[in-house]
């Protein structure tokens, strides 16, 4: 066990052998850390946390009370193979949330970089990757193999089936069920998540020019709003027209990276 002698663990806290503690950490009371567990410095555990598995807590984040951070995949493919839970730096996970690793067939790996916030209540499944600055607002979850990109905000009570991309900037409305691909910054509501334009109040307020959501936004019409050909056909057209670089750019790439071809579009 590696425990910094600035570290702060209460009494009634366990801590097994071989869990790594870093410096100035705080561990609050009746708390439990596995013994593949790092958290990394100024992590704050608030009381009754659980953490297990091979998991990291990157610095200065912190995690609140009755979460379960690490724990076995909900997943019945699961045998108890060796996988992974990465948290990065300055996250904030509220009360109640919970957090599985990867599995073997999914890549091994559950990963979520920086300065995000999972409000009360949400789950994160097996090998999702999440980007920075992410916000899951309460009692939303993710299943299984989801991959989110930087900013994007997942309302509350909404749910995103497995393997669903959700691109950068978007936003999904609560209480959604998202089951195709959400365009980056994308606006989808409903109760199975139809796209309702832009997420244009987020990309103002990150300080995108007008010139890019201008560029952004006729893209949009191009490719959702056109009845000429199928949507990948006029996604490969508007690609032609534009430079690399830029939301417009960025939007395009993800459509036409896409293997299931299915995305959120809007209503009829």
């Amino acid at each position: 066990m590696k425990i910094a002698s600035s570290a702060s663990i209460h009494a009634t806290a366990i801590v097994e052998e071989g869990a790594s503690i870093g410096e100035n950490v705080s561990v609050g009371a009746y708390c439990c850390i596995g013994a593949n567990v790092t958290l990394n410095d100024d992590v704050r555990l608030e009381p009754h946390v659980t953490v297990s598995g091979r998991t990291t807590i990157g610095k200065r984040s912190r995690i609140f009370s009755f979460s379960a951070i690490g724990s076995e995949p909900q997943d019945l493919k699961f045998k108890g193979e060796d996988t992974v839970l990465e948290i990065g730096e300055d996250n904030q996970i509220r009360e109640h949330v919970t957090i599985n690793p990867g599995t073997e067939g999914g890549g091994g790996i559950t990963r979520i970089k920086d300065r995000c916030l999972f409000m009360v209540g949400t789950h994160v499944a097996h090998d999702c990757l999440i980007g920075s600055n992410v916000i899951m607002v309460n009692n939303s979850v993710l299943g299984g193999h989801v991959e989110i990109d930087d900013f994007a905000i997942i309302g509350g009570l909404s749910a995103v089936h497995q393997f669903v991309r959700i691109g950068a900037h978007a936003m999904v409305g609560g209480m959604t069920g998202v089951e195709r691909d959400v365009i980056p910054a994308g606006a989808v509501t409903g109760n199975r998540a139809h796209l309702a334009g832009l997420n244009l109040t987020g990309l103002k307020r990150r300080g995108f020019s007008k010139d890019d959501i201008h560029g952004l936004r006729a893209t949009y019409r191009n490719v959702f709003e056109s009845d000429d050909g199928e949507l990948m056909e006029r996604a490969e057209a508007v690609k032609l027209s534009l430079t690399d670089g830029g939301l417009a750019h960025d939007m395009i790439e993800f459509i036409l990276a896409s293997s299931s071809r299915r995305f959120c579009i809007p209503a009829n």
